[in-house]
């Protein structure tokens, strides 16, 4: 055989290498773009003082559908094309069945057409989140991605702070909480989103630096550390400590039983002294001798107003999304106007049942409890018990513990809810597949 290739294999080499760089270009662009997209936002830097007191509807602009289809067709098919076989394990009995009775709620929906047009925006996001984990050829390629997003969005909320102070900080005029006046908030809507995405950010500049990025690593700590604090997310600041120091105990913890008394035991005491003393007065009496407010600023009255509303139909609820914000809320009492327009009870449980009922908050908890927990275990033990591991552990487990204060489970683009789905998702392939060096 001739030692030399001939022109035709020459230029079909040749033409392979600019080709797999251009995926490689498209890989990273979709992967970026899809982070930054669910956490800047195509409406970044909202002017609140200008704020529609009624418009609780948030995300359902068409730009925001159209977009979030667009990435959701590009990441699924470059996943199909990497890592097809990562996407059929997605098919689980806790992820058919949890999507079985969503559809079923959206059926029997108080407003089937609003439940429709969100759960819409709400599978496409999933998607997104579902498979940006497999677009990645290598842990490496992974953390180089994460910081580009992770400073990117730092960059955007400083050079807020900086250029547009009325639009990045709560000001005395905002029409809705003029009392959070100087808390920073950035890009986002709310300076508790902030708080919450920051704090996530600590997890990911953790990871950086255990992962070899030590310079965006000690960047992105530094600064979101910063942010965090003007933001005066007293919460979002606590649970992270309480989430960093449980999850660095699973080093000495290894058995499953032991691992989910330790870490879900804090999720059940926080839903038990928040909504659940306005389901009991001994909890109610042992809430009032604890150290800190239970009621997290005054959410007694909206917890107890969602809990008496669940009651008319606590097995389908009310349908996907189609409860603050729809017809459902009417008649109201006096004094209690401000149900109309709440856009949530500040509980992502609470918020679950109002909306799919008790056996869809049950199945919930299958799916974003039980079975992540389940995958890390079996990622621990298989070998997977990396960096990037610990920290999708981090921001599943700091996802479930804020959600016992806020609102964005199944809320459509929401970057908490974003992220905190990339982290599960991530952390179902890492249960079932050797991740690359």
């Amino acid at each position: 055989m001739s030692r030399f290739i001939t022109a035709s294999e020459f230029r079909a080499v040749a033409g392979e290498v600019p080709r797999l760089e251009v995926m490689d270009v498209v890989r990273g662009a979709a992967f970026v773009g899809a982070l930054l997209l669910a956490w800047i936002t195509l409406r970044p830097f909202e002017d609140l003082s200008n704020m529609q007191i009624g418009d609780v509807t948030m995300g359902n602009e068409m730009p925001t559908y159209m977009t979030f289809g667009g990435f959701a067709a590009l990441t699924f098919v470059l996943a199909m094309r990497e890592n097809a076989a990562g996407l059929k394990t997605l098919l689980t009995p806790a992820f058919v069945l949890f999507i079985g009775w969503l559809l079923v709620t959206i059926a029997l929906s108080f407003d089937t057409s609003t439940s429709i047009r969100r759960f819409s925006l709400t599978v496409c996001v999933v998607t997104v989140a579902a498979s940006l984990p497999l677009l990645a050829k290598s842990q490496h390629e992974m953390m180089r991605w994460f910081s580009i997003a992770a400073l990117v969005l730092l960059a955007a909320c400083f050079v807020g702070i900086l250029l547009v102070p009325h639009l990045s900080i709560h000001l005395a005029t905002d029409l809705q909480e003029p009392g959070l006046a100087g808390n920073w908030r950035g890009s986002f809507g709310h300076k508790n989103m902030a708080a919450g995405v920051m704090a996530m950010l600590l997890f990911f500049g953790i990871y950086f630096i255990r992962a070899g990025g030590w310079i965006s690593g000690i960047a992105v700590i530094g600064l979101a550390l910063l942010f965090l604090l003007y933001s005066a997310g007293k919460s979002s600041l606590t649970l992270c400590f309480a989430v960093l120091l449980l999850t660095s105990l699973t080093t000495i913890v290894r058995s499953l039983w032991a691992r989910a008394i330790m870490l879900l035991t804090p999720l059940l005491l926080l839903n038990l002294f928040s909504v659940g003393t306005t389901m009991s007065d001994t909890l109610s009496e042992i809430a009032k001798l604890l150290p800190l407010d239970a009621s997290f600023t005054g959410r007694i009255d909206i917890w107890n107003f969602a809990l008496q509303s669940l009651k008319d139909r606590i097995i389908t609820g009310y349908g996907f999304a189609a409860f603050w914000g729809s017809d459902a809320i009417q008649n109201l009492p006096e004094g209690k106007e401000w149900a109309g327009y709440a856009s949530h009870s500040h509980n992502g449980y609470l918020d679950t049942a109002l909306g799919m009922g008790v056996p869809g908050l049950i199945l919930l908890v299958v799916a974003v409890v039980i079975m992540p927990l389940r995958n890390f275990q079996s990622a621990d033990v298989g070998g997977n018990n990396g960096p990037l591991t610990l920290l999708f552990l981090r921001i599943w487990l700091f996802g479930l513990y804020l959600s016992s204060m806020e609102s964005f489970f199944l809320d459509r683009a929401d970057p908490l809810w974003f992220t905190f789905l990339i982290a599960m998702f991530g952390l179902h392939y890492l249960a079932r597949f050797k991740a690359r060096a």
